[in-house]
Order: C-alpha cells, then structure tokens, then sequence
C-alpha cells in the first residue's frame, strides 16, 4: 500500500475503501480521517481508551490470523495510508467491503460483522486469557456533539445494548461474538455545552442505538439467512 495524505472528511459517511496486503492478497481497509478536535472512546486493540484521536482504520484480514503484533500490525497499516498522529486501529475477518451505514438525527453508524462465532456473554464455564484475535462486529459511531466522559462511557453500553437488540430481533441467539470492538467519536469540548447523557433515552443516546441498531440488523441480515439455508443444491 502507498504511502498518501488523506483529507479529512469530518462525516462518517464519506469515510474511505483502501487496501492493504496480507498473506500474498490484497485486503480492504475502511479508513476515516474526521481530522482533529475530535474525542473518541473505544475498546480498539491499537488507541482504546478515551482520548483524542485524528482517524480510525477498521482492517480486513485473513481467516485464521494468527500474527502475534496487531498493535504492531494496525500501526504499519496507518502509516502505510498516510495518518499521522493517533487513531483507533480495528481488525476483522469479516467483509470490511460489506459495511453498512446508518444515521438517525445526526448520529452515524457503521457497522461490520461476521458471525460464524457468537454466544451470550454470561456464558457458563468460558473465559481466560487468550491472544488477542480480529473483531467480528466493530461498531464505529459518530455523534455531532461533545460529550463528557461519563457519556461516552455509556455511549459504548448503548450502541452495545442496540447491537444485541438487533441480533436477538434476527434470531441470532447471541448478545454479540468474543471479538466485537466499539468507537464512538464525538467533538472535543470547547465550553460548557457538553451531553452529560448518552443513555438510550437520552436525545443523542436514543438516536445512536437507532442507528447503531439498524446497521447492525443490515450488517447481519443475511448472514443469518445464508446460516439457515446453507449452500445452494
């Protein structure tokens, strides 16, 4: 992948396809380059936290990755598409290509997902330690307002609340897959108009669950259909 300057495109609509190399094939990678000002809270491998952060990369790897630096990995990637300074880096094996986008009110969702793994999240008997792996629904959000920290906190519980809605609408029999990762970006404060709220009731809440759970119902549609009546005779 040559190394470029991206224009900041500050809608998460207009975020961009580009591709990378893995394994001796070419791979997508969806980039978004909001620009600065710009806060952003995730479980991202690679800029989790909450922090400032200028871009976000959701890449596509290959089934049965199994490289033991993904930080390391994501970092390359970025540097690769020409996004100085620091970002949210995502991995998937899913359909990066396959995207959906979804706004409510001025809340954006964009969701990629494969499924092939799920479970409910208080499954008896699992956990433990394990070498990090590729997300199978990442959940990227972006909401027009600043928000406190508290809200971008419980911004993550609502767009995850949505994303397990909508599976349980499908028939998934899951609240998600071991993997999923979420971001949600937001304006840096700049006075004292900052949501203190971001609960599924709240103004901007309720318009990110709707959008995160429409792209997430989009997202894993037909994956389930496919599941259910398996390869063509």
């Amino acid at each position: 992948m040559l190394s470029r300057t991206l224009p900041a495109r500050p809608s998460l609509a207009d975020a961009v396809l580009l591709g990378h190399t893995e394994q001796g094939r070419e791979w997508p990678l969806l980039v978004w380059v909001p620009g600065p000002g710009v806060r952003m809270v995730s479980s991202a491998v690679l800029g989790g936290g909450i922090g400032e952060r200028e871009w976000v990369v959701n890449a596509q790897v290959p089934p049965g990755y199994d490289r033991l630096d993904p930080v390391a990995h994501l970092r390359e990637l970025a540097a690769g598409a020409g996004l100085p300074g620091p970002g949210v880096g995502l991995m998937t094996a899913a359909s990066v290509a396959d995207r959906r986008h979804a706004v409510d009110g001025g809340a954006h969702a964009v969701v990629t997902a494969g499924i092939g793994v799920r479970g409910w999240a208080a499954a008896p008997g699992v956990g433990g330690v394990a070498v990090p792996h590729p997300g199978t629904i990442n959940i990227i959000v972006s909401l027009p307002v600043p928000l406190t920290d508290a809200a971008l906190v419980n911004a993550v519980a609502t767009a995850t609340e949505a994303k397990t809605q909508a599976l349980v609408e499908l028939g998934a029999d899951a609240s998600g897959t071991p993997t999923d990762a979420v971001c949600v970006a937001a304006p840096s404060p700049a006075g004292p108009a900052t949501e203190p709220f971001a609960g599924p009731r709240s103004l901007w809440g309720a318009r990110l669950a709707r959008a995160v759970h429409r792209a997430t119902r989009e997202a894993c549609a037909g994956l389930l259909a496919a599941e259910r009546t398996g390869p063509a005779a």
